[in-house]
Parts: C-alpha cells; structure tokens; sequence
C-alpha cells in the first residue's frame, strides 16, 4: 500500500506564505510525477503546480507559489507567498506511483490541508 501524508496548512494572513508538503510512503519502485490540486467550497478540484523534472503552474499562481521535489525523500513541497484571499482550499497531494517495475502507474491522493487566507 502507498499513503500520502500532507502537513502545512493553516491560517495566514493576505501577503503571507506557507510551505505545504506530501510525503509519500509503502511500496513504491518509482513516482513518475507529484502535485498539488485544490479545491475551495462550492468549487471543483483543480490543478495548482504539478512536477515530473520541472514544475507547471495554474495561471492564478505563477510567480507566487514554487513547487519541487526531494526524490531521496519521496516528497513534494509547495511553497506559497504572496497568498490571497482566493487561495483559500483544502490543498491535497497527488502522486503517480508504480509499484514495481512492470507495474502501472496508479494516482494516489493525500486526505488534504486547509489553507485559509484571512486577515
């Protein structure tokens, strides 16, 4: 089994930054690639950054939030500055994880961390 385990989230006012991260764990052989999607109330889950060698980004957050990856650690990161009030979501981990070297690629997800922009 594969779980992903997100921390990070919280309360932060406008301007401000947070540092999410998802650690994957259990049988993996490979991650092909790691992401963030949100999801705020009323709103369907969308793709913030997702990384393979380097990152892409959702327009609403270029140039204010960076995503990278630790291989060694199986971990992606998010680093958001310069948050605003629409950021609020929870924010949940997506890998793209084989569990062997014939395996095929499986999606897995985080349980989610809000992330609440206020003043």
């Amino acid at each position: 089994q594969v779980q992903l385990v997100e921390s990070g989230g919280g309360l932060v006012q406008p301007g401000g930054s947070l540092r999410l991260s998802c650690a994957a764990s259990g049988s993996i052989f490979s991650i092909d690639g790691m992401g963030w999607y949100r999801q705020a109330p009323g709103k369907q889950r969308e793709l913030v950054a997702m990384i393979i060698s380097s990152g892409t980004y959702a327009d609403s957050v270029k140039g204010r939030f960076t995503i990278s990856r630790d291989n060694a650690k199986n971990t992606v990161y998010l680093q958001m500055n310069s948050l605003k009030p629409e950021d609020t979501a929870v924010y949940y981990c997506n890998a793209v994880i084989r569990a062997g070297s014939t395996g095929k690629p499986v999606d897995y997800w985080g349980q989610g961390t809000q992330v609440t922009v206020s003043s």
